[in-house]
């Protein structure tokens, strides 16, 4: 089973949060980041590279330095402030008509080298090697990791009575999304949340943040290394996530876009495709693929739609099964000569968020030549992947809205 404990969290005032708040790190570029920075926000001590004219390196010394100074000032100016006491605290994001509602807790380091943090995307070292440093520099865990685990009827129930009482915080976002913040306060409520999951779940997947987990992790071992009075429950074992039950959590398509055909003209690339799928010309207006193994492609001003047949894949394969590894296989490899999806710069990824008219829009502006949309992989595909250790291809999920930073700090010290 998992372990977790409550924390005391560093987190805006009230009449502040809204000035504080901000996107994840890894949402905007530097330029975006510094058009949208007010004076107190967090992107400040998230992407301290907008405090230099002309924007400084993401990873100069002097752009870590500034993350470290800008922090120690946002609490000394009391932009951020300590609760007196560790909590548990529930957040809810709203989009459209659909509420999501997590649990913003600790989590043990032990557990992921353990396995019991599940993860299903390969990490990169740079990245990991990034986002340590800012762990290790500030001691804290600036932006929450996003984790799904499996629903637990009493963990449900905690968390709709404790939303049904008044927030702390609950604003709209720029992209009209709504977050609601409720702090957990009561020291027996927050005994038997740490029980049930202790006793009942578990596992935690990884849905978003698989480099700030690792990252965490590291720098869990390298204090453990230095204590040599190391006992397992140091603040510095635990790192700051947001967990959501499976059910309420819905992955949307993350989609491809290729800057060539690879030699081909438009009806080569449909005769091609024709070896492997039933190919159907859809028109002018956009089509959004309507189930697994059907694809959208936008290609040449029309849409087509792509059926792939059967026998050129294996339902009893996790990862053969996924439609992205369908059409990496049989399309841009096959026939678009793609092999490395993470190094080839002919692809690029488009979240579905942006909806198909960005496919579109990237085609008809000679930008790229072809656009593909795919069917949403859902929870239960990415659980049985996490739970068998296998690892998803690249790009694979995309989960909106994103976790609002700012909302909740967590110290190591």
């Amino acid at each position: 089973m998992v372990r977790v404990k409550p924390f005391a969290a560093i987190r805006p005032p009230k009449n502040l949060v809204t000035e504080v708040a901000a996107p994840p790190y890894d949402v905007l570029n530097s330029v975006e980041a510094r058009q949208m920075a007010g004076e107190k926000s967090l992107l400040h001590i998230t992407k301290p590279e907008i405090d230099f004219e002309p924007i400084a390196g993401e990873h100069e010394q002097r752009t870590y330095d500034k993350a470290v100074e800008n922090f120690k000032a946002w609490k000394q100016r009391g932009w951020l402030v300590q609760d007196a006491k560790p909590c548990y605290y529930v957040y809810a994001q709203r989009m459209g008509e659909r509420t999501q509602y997590g649990l913003v807790l600790c989590a043990h380091t032990d557990d992921y080298a353990e396995g019991k943090i599940k993860k299903h995307e390969l990490t990169r070292k740079d990245k990991e090697d990034d986002r340590m440093i800012h762990v290790r520099i500030q001691n804290a865990n600036i932006e929450p990791v996003f984790f799904a685990y499996k629903d637990n009827a009493e963990l449900n129930g905690i968390v709709a009575r404790t939303a049904a009482g008044q927030s702390e915080y609950d604003f709209i976002d720029e992209n009209q999304f709504g977050h609601t913040f409720w702090p957990i306060t009561d020291d027996g409520l927050i005994a038997r949340i740490t029980e049930i999951f202790t006793q009942d779940i578990d596992a935690f997947y990884v849905a978003d943040g698989h480099h700030r987990t690792a990252a965490a992790a590291r720098v869990g071992a390298e204090k453990k290394a230095a204590n040599p009075h190391h006992t397992g429950n140091e603040e510095y074992n635990y790192f700051m996530a947001v967990c959501f039950p499976e059910s309420q959590l819905k992955i949307i398509d993350y989609n491809r876009v290729v800057k060539d055909l690879n030699g081909l003209t438009p009806a080569g690339l449909l005769e091609a495709l024709e070896a492997d799928f039933v190919v159907r010309e859809m028109g002018a207006d956009a089509y959004a693929p309507s189930r697994l193994h059907n694809f959208s492609m936008y290609l040449a001003g029309k849409w087509y739609s792509l059926d792939a047949k059967p026998g050129r894949y294996d339902d009893n394969d996790p990862i053969g099964v996924l439609d992205v590894t369908i059409l990496s296989n049989l399309v841009l490899d096959k026939i678009l000569g793609i092999k490395d999806l993470r190094t080839d710069k002919r692809i690029d990824f488009v979240g579905g968020i942006r909806g198909l008219g960005e496919l579109s829009r990237r085609v008809d502006s000679g930008e790229m030549q072809v656009a593909f949309a795919l069917y949403p992989v859902s929870m239960q595909q990415l659980m049985d992947i996490a739970d068998s250790g296998n690892i998803m291809p690249p790009k694979t999920t995309w989960f909106e809205p994103k976790l609002r930073s700012g909302l909740a700090i967590h110290s190591l010290e």
